[in-house]
């Protein structure tokens, strides 16, 4: 597998079309936060929007029909996108955020104690850290941390001596870290972590954008996701949960849509999914995901993730060649198209801000990753991430840019040094 035909599926994405920085194309490189969306995801959401929206399951009139149809056929979609066994197994959440704080605050507060471990990577999201620590003040349980080594990797090795050390009562991580780029070997240390008796949640946000996921094949209890990123509209996520933890949790919001009953006793929950979807659920957003998971099936995951791989591997080579800057992330073999760096003597935002100048837009910052970056002793990162419709002449001028805001700075550094010489002289 190669890359794809970028000339025709850029026609897909409008957004691409547009110029930038006083008339220079738009170069956007900033897709693990967040990725365009193609018109098929906005014309099906138009079309609701136009033709046929209303509040979903209570209603009896055409309308309200035809958006349940179409909400629930979303959701049969993201099943099959995750090849889950049920539907009742695919919870729609505003995003991945809120599905990690689902689990944290349901399947936390039923089952972990004081003493309990949450074991999670250095490299993880703080959106899979924050739930984690509030739980560990709810609970007394306390949070841990595998790291990274000195080439930015974690080896199943380390893995394997903090799951029988720690034995933890959650492991938590990331299927691909949004700031190193690592794609990590989801199957076997959810294997790993079954034979130490721990739950295993997987952040998928990184992940389900760029590669095929069978949640059944992975065998954790619990993977998220958010639709903005896999060209998908933002405020909504999933949560996939195995069916038989999902129906031992106790819901977590209340109100209409997850009630069987309620009296002035109390309350009975609704079965699977609607149980954990309390109020009206993001119905055209549903739309808009499935639309945007078929979308990426008809091109194939498999090719998605080759293209990613052949234009990450040219970015990390050509942005380790410039000198003065350091990526920081393992090998090419390693990462997808996720290459974080910094630019020695320029802060992230400098480059941003330079790169931007040129049409180029990268990401500047600790990406939600403070932790990490700390344990690194590096403040922020600039961050290019590759997706399905750039190309390596988008890439190419990625490190042009990179080389040319080095020289600039390096020219600087030098005229202010060679400044204080002369005054230190006179």
């Amino acid at each position: 597998m190669g890359l794809l035909d970028t000339d025709l599926l850029r026609r897909d994405f409008p957004v691409l079309e547009r110029d930038v920085a006083g008339g220079k194309p738009l170069i956007y490189l900033d897709n693990a936060a967040s990725t365009q969306r193609p018109r098929a995801v906005i014309d099906a959401m138009d079309e609701c929007y136009l033709q046929y929206y209303s509040n979903v399951h209570r209603g009896i009139h055409t309308l309200s029909e035809e958006s349940t149809k179409a909400f629930e056929s979303a959701r049969e979609t993201t099943r099959d996108f995750l090849s889950a066994s049920s539907i009742g197994e695919v919870i729609f959440t505003a995003g991945t955020t809120a599905a990690i704080n689902t689990v944290a605050r349901s399947w936390g507060d039923a089952n972990v104690s004081s003493g309990d471990v949450i074991l999670l990577l250095i490299s993880e999201h703080h959106a899979n850290i924050v739930p984690w620590h509030q739980l560990a003040e709810r609970t007394g349980c306390r949070v841990e941390f595998i790291p990274v080594d000195d080439q930015f990797e974690i080896s199943d090795e380390t893995v394997a001596e903090y799951l029988d050390r720690l034995r933890p009562k959650m492991f938590a991580f990331a299927a691909a870290s949004n700031t190193l780029g690592s794609e990590y070997p989801v199957k076997k240390w959810t294997a790993m972590a079954h034979e130490h008796d721990a739950t295993v949640l997987i952040d998928a946000a990184q992940a389900a954008p760029h590669q095929e996921i069978d949640v059944r094949d992975w065998d954790a209890e619990f993977v998220v996701f958010s639709g903005h990123k896999v060209c998908g509209p933002t405020g909504i996520g999933v949560l996939y949960g195995k069916e038989t933890i999902l129906n031992a949790m106790p819901p977590f919001l209340g109100g209409g849509g997850m009630i069987m009953n309620v009296t002035t006793d109390g309350f009975t929950t609704q079965d699977l999914p609607e149980k954990f979807e309390a109020g009206t659920p993001p119905i055209v957003e549903a739309i808009g995901l499935a639309a945007a998971l078929k979308y990426l099936k008809s091109i194939g995951m498999e090719n998605i993730h080759a293209h990613e791989r052949i234009l990450g591997a040219r970015a990390d080579a050509g942005l380790r060649a410039i000198d003065g800057v350091r990526v920081i992330g393992p090998g090419p073999e390693k990462k997808g198209g996720i290459n974080s760096f910094v630019i020695e003597g320029v802060h992230a935002h400098d480059v941003s801000a330079f790169l931007d100048g040129r049409g180029v837009a990268v990401r500047a910052g600790h990406h939600c990753t403070m932790p990490l970056h700390q344990a690194l002793g590096v403040t922020a990162t600039s961050r290019a991430s590759c997706y399905l419709y750039n190309t390596v002449e988008e890439v190419d001028e990625l490190i042009a840019a990179v080389a040319d805001v080095r020289a600039k700075f390096a020219r600087t550094g030098r005229r202010r040094r060679s400044r204080r010489s002369v005054e230190s002289n006179a």
